[in-house]
Protein backbone atom coordinates (compact mmCIF):
# COMPACT_ATOMS: atom_id res chain seq x y z
CA UNK A 1 0.00 0.00 0.00
CA UNK A 2 1.27 3.56 -0.84
CA UNK A 3 0.74 6.97 -0.38
CA UNK A 4 0.84 8.02 -3.32
CA UNK A 5 -0.50 7.22 -6.59
CA UNK A 6 0.98 3.95 -8.41
CA UNK A 7 1.70 5.17 -11.70
CA UNK A 8 1.21 8.52 -13.66
CA UNK A 9 -1.60 6.74 -15.51
CA UNK A 10 -3.69 6.11 -12.52
CA UNK A 11 -6.10 8.46 -11.12
CA UNK A 12 -4.79 11.07 -8.76
CA UNK A 13 -7.98 10.93 -6.63
CA UNK A 14 -7.30 7.21 -5.83
CA UNK A 15 -4.80 7.15 -3.04
CA UNK A 16 -3.43 3.53 -1.49
CA UNK A 17 -3.08 4.77 2.14
CA UNK A 18 -0.24 2.79 4.38
CA UNK A 19 -1.07 3.32 8.18
CA UNK A 20 2.44 3.33 8.73
CA UNK A 21 3.27 6.23 7.01
CA UNK A 22 2.29 10.14 7.34
CA UNK A 23 0.08 11.47 4.98
CA UNK A 24 1.96 14.53 2.83
CA UNK A 25 1.41 17.23 0.50
CA UNK A 26 -1.84 16.93 -1.70
CA UNK A 27 -3.30 13.98 0.56
CA UNK A 28 -4.32 16.21 3.06
CA UNK A 29 -7.95 16.70 2.39
CA UNK A 30 -8.79 18.51 5.74
CA UNK A 31 -10.79 21.75 5.08
CA UNK A 32 -8.42 23.22 8.60
CA UNK A 33 -5.46 22.42 9.70
CA UNK A 34 -3.09 23.43 12.88
CA UNK A 35 0.15 24.12 11.13
CA UNK A 36 3.49 24.34 12.94
CA UNK A 37 6.49 25.85 10.80
CA UNK A 38 10.06 23.80 10.04
CA UNK A 39 11.53 25.57 13.31
CA UNK A 40 8.78 24.29 15.21
CA UNK A 41 6.38 27.52 16.04
CA UNK A 42 3.09 27.45 16.01
CA UNK A 43 1.31 29.15 13.63
CA UNK A 44 -2.07 29.13 13.81
CA UNK A 45 -5.44 27.31 12.34
CA UNK A 46 -5.20 27.97 8.17
CA UNK A 47 -7.18 26.38 5.65
CA UNK A 48 -4.92 23.37 4.04
CA UNK A 49 -4.84 24.77 0.63
CA UNK A 50 -3.12 27.88 2.03
CA UNK A 51 -0.67 25.30 3.95
CA UNK A 52 0.04 23.38 0.89
CA UNK A 53 1.19 26.88 -1.07
CA UNK A 54 3.21 28.20 2.74
CA UNK A 55 5.09 24.36 1.92
CA UNK A 56 5.49 24.75 -1.27
CA UNK A 57 6.98 28.33 -1.13
CA UNK A 58 9.52 26.62 0.76
CA UNK A 59 10.41 23.78 -1.11
CA UNK A 60 9.49 21.74 1.88
CA UNK A 61 6.40 18.83 2.31
CA UNK A 62 3.08 19.64 4.29
CA UNK A 63 3.33 16.43 6.55
CA UNK A 64 -0.29 15.74 9.14
CA UNK A 65 1.64 14.91 12.01
CA UNK A 66 -1.40 14.19 13.91
CA UNK A 67 -4.66 13.14 12.29
CA UNK A 68 -6.45 12.39 14.88
CA UNK A 69 -6.76 15.99 16.68
CA UNK A 70 -9.01 18.61 15.89
CA UNK A 71 -8.05 20.33 13.40
CA UNK A 72 -5.28 17.94 12.10
CA UNK A 73 -2.15 19.36 13.20
CA UNK A 74 0.39 19.39 10.45
CA UNK A 75 3.89 20.31 10.14
CA UNK A 76 6.04 21.90 6.93
CA UNK A 77 8.95 19.33 7.50
CA UNK A 78 11.25 17.83 4.87
CA UNK A 79 9.86 14.77 4.51
CA UNK A 80 12.77 12.47 2.96
CA UNK A 81 14.51 13.94 5.28
CA UNK A 82 12.42 12.67 8.17
CA UNK A 83 11.81 9.11 7.38
CA UNK A 84 15.59 8.92 7.12
CA UNK A 85 16.36 10.19 10.79
CA UNK A 86 13.40 7.89 11.92
CA UNK A 87 14.90 5.01 10.26
CA UNK A 88 18.22 5.77 11.61
CA UNK A 89 17.23 6.03 15.22
CA UNK A 90 15.25 2.45 14.70
CA UNK A 91 18.26 1.12 13.37
CA UNK A 92 20.14 2.31 16.33
CA UNK A 93 17.37 0.95 18.32
CA UNK A 94 18.13 -2.60 17.07
CA UNK A 95 21.50 -2.65 17.31
CA UNK A 96 21.70 -2.19 20.81
CA UNK A 97 19.27 -4.67 21.63
CA UNK A 98 20.39 -8.05 23.18
CA UNK A 99 18.40 -11.50 21.91
CA UNK A 100 17.63 -13.92 24.34
CA UNK A 101 16.87 -16.86 22.57
CA UNK A 102 15.49 -20.46 25.01
CA UNK A 103 17.56 -23.47 24.72
CA UNK A 104 15.52 -26.26 25.76
CA UNK A 105 17.05 -29.48 27.24
CA UNK A 106 15.18 -32.64 27.71
CA UNK A 107 15.49 -35.06 30.37
CA UNK A 108 13.56 -38.51 31.04
CA UNK A 109 12.00 -39.18 34.89
CA UNK A 110 14.26 -42.52 35.05
CA UNK A 111 17.33 -40.82 33.69
CA UNK A 112 21.27 -42.42 34.36
CA UNK A 113 23.80 -40.20 36.29
CA UNK A 114 26.06 -39.88 32.91
CA UNK A 115 23.74 -38.68 30.88
CA UNK A 116 21.79 -36.35 33.59
CA UNK A 117 25.64 -35.26 34.25
CA UNK A 118 25.94 -34.35 30.39
CA UNK A 119 22.44 -32.44 29.92
CA UNK A 120 23.69 -30.59 33.12
CA UNK A 121 27.17 -29.44 31.08
CA UNK A 122 25.23 -28.02 27.76
CA UNK A 123 22.51 -26.57 30.23
CA UNK A 124 25.57 -24.49 31.82
CA UNK A 125 27.00 -24.08 28.59
CA UNK A 126 23.75 -22.17 27.53
CA UNK A 127 23.41 -20.36 30.49
CA UNK A 128 27.09 -19.00 30.05
CA UNK A 129 26.24 -17.41 27.35
CA UNK A 130 23.50 -15.11 28.29
CA UNK A 131 20.99 -17.82 27.11
CA UNK A 132 17.73 -19.10 28.98
CA UNK A 133 17.37 -23.01 29.25
CA UNK A 134 13.98 -24.29 29.24
CA UNK A 135 14.77 -27.86 31.12
CA UNK A 136 11.67 -30.35 30.49
CA UNK A 137 10.54 -33.88 31.23
CA UNK A 138 8.20 -36.02 28.97
CA UNK A 139 5.64 -38.15 30.96
CA UNK A 140 4.46 -41.39 28.60
CA UNK A 141 2.21 -44.19 29.89
CA UNK A 142 2.50 -45.30 33.25
CA UNK A 143 5.31 -42.31 33.82
CA UNK A 144 1.95 -39.77 34.58
CA UNK A 145 1.79 -42.06 37.83
CA UNK A 146 5.39 -41.24 39.12
CA UNK A 147 5.14 -37.48 38.45
CA UNK A 148 7.08 -36.41 41.68
CA UNK A 149 10.00 -38.58 39.99
CA UNK A 150 10.21 -36.03 37.18
CA UNK A 151 9.89 -33.04 40.46
CA UNK A 152 13.01 -34.39 41.47
CA UNK A 153 15.20 -35.01 38.80
CA UNK A 154 13.96 -31.18 38.10
CA UNK A 155 14.65 -29.99 41.66
CA UNK A 156 18.39 -31.53 41.51
CA UNK A 157 19.02 -30.40 37.84
CA UNK A 158 18.30 -26.62 39.02
CA UNK A 159 20.57 -27.59 41.95
CA UNK A 160 23.41 -29.05 39.83
CA UNK A 161 23.13 -25.64 37.83
CA UNK A 162 22.99 -22.90 40.57
CA UNK A 163 26.20 -21.55 40.16
CA UNK A 164 25.39 -20.28 36.94
CA UNK A 165 21.59 -19.84 36.82
CA UNK A 166 18.95 -19.18 38.97
CA UNK A 167 14.88 -20.71 38.13
CA UNK A 168 13.01 -18.25 37.01
CA UNK A 169 10.00 -20.87 36.80
CA UNK A 170 9.68 -23.54 39.18
CA UNK A 171 9.21 -27.26 37.89
CA UNK A 172 5.48 -27.14 36.58
CA UNK A 173 3.39 -29.71 34.93
CA UNK A 174 1.20 -29.01 31.99
CA UNK A 175 -0.31 -32.05 30.36
CA UNK A 176 2.69 -34.90 29.71
CA UNK A 177 5.24 -32.82 30.35
CA UNK A 178 6.41 -31.03 33.44
CA UNK A 179 8.84 -27.92 32.70
CA UNK A 180 10.98 -25.12 34.27
CA UNK A 181 12.60 -22.28 33.33
CA UNK A 182 16.42 -21.25 33.96
CA UNK A 183 17.82 -17.85 33.54
CA UNK A 184 21.67 -16.62 33.75
CA UNK A 185 22.70 -15.01 36.42
CA UNK A 186 24.22 -11.81 36.24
Amino acid sequence: MYLYPRNLDDNPEVFFINKNELMINEMIRDKEVRLIDSEGEMLGVMPSKEAQKMANAKNLDLVKISPKAIPPVCKIMDYGKYMFELAKKDKEARKNQKVISIKEVRLSASIEEHDFGFKVKNAIKFLQDGDKVKVSIRFRGREMNYTSLGHKVLEKFADAAKDVGIVERKPKLEGKSMFMILNPKQ
